[in-house]
């Protein structure tokens, strides 16, 4: 992985609503990634489910993928109910996945960016993605005043993170940077 992954002792931390939904609502990550009824879709630095929770619904399969076992054992004990029956917990890091080729139609990291990229993550997650498949991203920028998140120096600005999507074989469709994150669509 990258830098460093997230304290799994701070995962409550990950469940404070208006925090994550400041830098990435519900909403943008739907419509970024788009997903289809029946889409199997992975998201790559799943932690405590927080996000998985928000697409789960809207796809046929979710595999949340984490290198952290901890933060999957954090997911299934919020739940009263359990893990959702379409919600895959998958230990994996995103450099070695243990999908198939082409196997999703859909990938998504909110706030991980900076944790899993390198050239092999990224081309695993080209491997792994269908053709049309989107993935989407936002994360801590770079250009942001680091008012928190990782510390600036682990982070990437929109354009880095758009070239090295790009440079795995992605189409970018949108890169922007905003104040303290940036956005980054792409299909594979």
């Amino acid at each position: 992985m990258g830098f460093h992954t997230f304290d799994a002792a701070k995962a409550a931390s990950l469940e404070d609503a208006a925090a994550r939904y400041r830098y990435c609502s519900r909403e943008e990550l739907l419509g970024a990634l788009a997903p289809d009824p029946d889409a199997v879709v992975a998201d790559l630095g799943s932690g405590t489910g927080f996000y998985a929770d928000d697409v789960a619904p809207h796809v046929g399969t979710l595999h949340a993928v984490d290198v952290q076992p901890a933060m999957h054992d954090y997911y299934r004990e919020k739940r009263e109910s359990g893990v959702p029956a379409d919600v895959s917990l998958v230990t994996a890091d995103v450099a070695d996945l243990p999908f198939d080729d082409d196997a999703l139609d859909g990938a998504y990291g909110t706030m991980t960016f900076h944790e899993f990229a390198s050239e092999e993550s990224l081309a695993e997650l080209a491997r792994v993605l269908a053709d049309g498949a989107r993935l989407a991203v936002v994360d801590w920028s770079a250009a942001g005043a680091g008012e928190t998140g990782p510390p600036l120096s682990e982070r990437y600005d929109a354009e880095t993170a758009a070239a090295m999507v790009a440079d795995a074989g992605f189409d970018v469709t949108r890169a922007e940077e905003r104040v303290e994150t940036f956005a980054v669509t792409a299909t594979r």
